[in-house]
């Protein structure tokens, strides 16, 4: 039988195996950045909204992404996400309530992951750490509701790389304060132990206000001019498409 895309990443992560297996799943992943590639060259300034998808639509966390996905929407900002429910959902209804453009980059698991309804366009990735680079490649912003595992993954990663230098330092805001009080007293025990330095704490922003989240991405984006995407036509026999006027 042949190995599904999860199979295939677990057998990989067992360790060493035959040199030719090892070339073919490298060319499958290779496969897959040209997949993202194609489908998301052409959004244009993008910011990425991560949380998690057991929150439905009458809860507080939803109703702020939806409301604070529309506020950016509105300035020109294409929003993606997982593209799943939950939190996805709601980032990706918030631009479709004011017919922005709305992109969903989801992760092939075992236990498939229906899309929301609210995406203009849609992709499968099969494996986490190409889908986490391109949710990071094409963003300007990352907002970041309540999550699990995942959403603290992909947010200390992303952090990770900032004060690297692997990554350009930009906005990265994380909603709800007394959700996440224990990574704050953490991170203040860090600075006090000395493995991160003072000057870390400004790489993001805590916030329970949908307003100062959206005042600080657009500070950023009014001092930085070079945010807008250079003009780039799309190759219709590489199966590529201009997001911007699929509507």
């Amino acid at each position: 039988m042949k190995d599904t895309p999860h199979h295939e990443e677990i057998s990989f992560l067992k360790g060493p195996r035959t040199r030719w297996r090892e070339f073919i799943y490298t060319i499958g992943v290779v496969v897959q950045f040209i997949k993202g590639f194609r489908k998301m060259h052409f959004l244009g300034p993008t910011i990425t909204v991560f949380g998690s998808a057991r929150f439905n639509e009458n809860e507080s966390h939803y109703k702020k992404a939806r409301e604070l996905s529309s506020m950016l929407a509105k300035e020109g900002f294409a929003i993606m996400t997982g593209g799943g429910p939950g939190i996805m959902e709601a980032a990706n209804r918030g631009a479709k309530d004011v017919d922005g453009i709305s992109v969903g980059c989801n992760i092939v698991l075992p236990h498939e992951q229906k899309e929301n309804p609210y995406l203009d366009k849609f992709i499968n990735i099969e494996y986490f750490f190409v889908r986490k680079e391109l949710l990071r490649k094409y963003s300007f912003a990352f907002i970041i509701f309540p999550g699990g595992f995942g959403t603290l993954d992909e947010t200390f990663e992303t952090i990770t790389l900032i004060q690297t230098g692997k990554m350009e330092k930009l906005p990265l805001v994380v909603m709800d304060k007394e959700f996440h009080i224990n990574i704050i007293e953490h991170i203040e025990v860090m600075k006090e132990e000395g493995t991160i330095s003072p000057e870390d704490e400004e790489l993001f922003l805590f916030t329970d206000d949908v307003q100062e989240a959206f005042d600080y991405i657009i500070k950023y984006a009014k001092e930085h001019k070079g945010i807008k995407l250079r003009e780039v036509k799309p190759i219709r026999m590489l199966g590529e498409d201009s997001l911007r006027n699929c509507k």
